[in-house]
């Protein structure tokens, strides 16, 4: 899988056009699109080199989103069967794209206090493993191969891509693998760098209460394993509203067609420009693509990017319907 990697920095002038510049790692470009394929490429070829993969043996994992596909591609290359807890909020394309790559999809409907679906996601897993003694669990939120990708493939064409150290780096959270592996390298290149960690206002992951949110791809209903905080200067949080106000942002001055978690580190960004030095870089990273997002970003207008063949009326309408506070 020598296409996973290597993805584009480009330079985003239009969107900032004065004060820090800022750089983004197009991971959306991977073959799976996003940046979980380099997660899952590592964690299945290491363990296949290992031996934890085996002929015959089940892998399962919860997951309604990137890593799921990721992992369906990989284990359709490798000949793996694999098993994909999923719940509810799992889009309708993520669900084609899964069931396309041939894996066994389990949806679970019971929903937590708050709203959260994981409890059930993860109790079934446990169930599957129980009732098979082939099946192993990835737990992408504990599994240390996770940031390890990151640290010896992201982190290392960042360092070579951009002409210098940047100053900051932006990086939205969900399982914080990315984060930890990205800022574990860059802080050993670079001791000033500072690390912004995106997170999603209802997400928990920074001790914050629960909340509703719709977005995929950012925040988590539950404190991961993988979580350094050591390695976090500062946390931002970012509304779905935030979020995909700026994905409308970046592709009508970019033309770059992003998921919802490129618009949070975007909108995150906008956010601490205030207060960093005019003359400093930022380099942060769009983890995949915004054609999984068309109902849940794309179809929902905002006050500056109505609908196309909408009134004002109906734009704020659909606002109301589709964004979730």
């Amino acid at each position: 899988m020598g296409c996973i990697g290597s993805t584009p920095m480009v330079h985003l002038r239009r969107l900032f056009p004065t004060g820090p510049q800022v750089f983004a790692k197009l991971e959306m470009l991977n073959p799976a699109g996003s940046v979980k394929d380099r997660t899952a490429r590592h964690i299945i070829e290491t363990g296949i080199r290992e031996g934890l993969f085996r002929p015959g043996v089940h892998i399962v994992e919860s997951t309604s989103g990137n890593f799921g596909v990721a992992l369906a591609m990989m284990s359709r290359i490798h000949g793996l069967r694999l098993t994909l807890v999923v719940d509810p909020h799992i889009t309708s394309s993520n669900h084609a794209i899964l069931k396309s790559y041939g894996a066994q999809i389990e949806l679970v409907d019971g929903a937590a206090t708050g709203g959260s679906y994981l409890p059930a996601r993860i109790a079934r897993v446990k169930e599957i493993l129980a009732a098979d003694p082939a099946a192993v669990w990835i737990n992408q939120y504990a599994n240390s191969l996770g940031p390890e990708a990151h640290y010896r493939s992201t982190a290392e064409e960042i360092a070579k891509d951009l002409p210098s150290h940047p100053d900051y780096l932006v990086v939205a959270v969900s399982t914080t693998g990315t984060l930890n592996g990205l800022a574990h390298r860059l802080k050993e290149y670079s001791e000033g760098l500072r690390v912004i960690a995106v997170d999603a206002v209802g997400s928990v992951v920074f001790g914050n209460p629960p909340g509703p949110r719709r977005l995929p791809g950012i925040g988590s209903s539950r404190v991961p394993e993988l979580l350094d905080e050591s390695l976090v200067d500062r946390v931002v949080e970012v509304t779905d509203e935030e979020s995909i106000e700026a994905c409308h942002d970046l592709l009508s001055t970019e033309a770059i067609f992003a998921g919802g978690s490129s618009g949070s580190v975007i909108a995150a960004i906008r956010k601490i420009v205030p207060s960093i030095c005019p003359a400093s870089s930022v380099v942060t990273l769009f983890p995949d693509r915004g054609d999984r997002y068309i109902d849940l970003v794309y179809g929902v207008a905002t006050a500056e990017h109505p609908l196309v063949g909408t009134s004002d009326e109906d734009s704020e309408s659909l606002v109301g319907a589709r964004a979730v506070s």
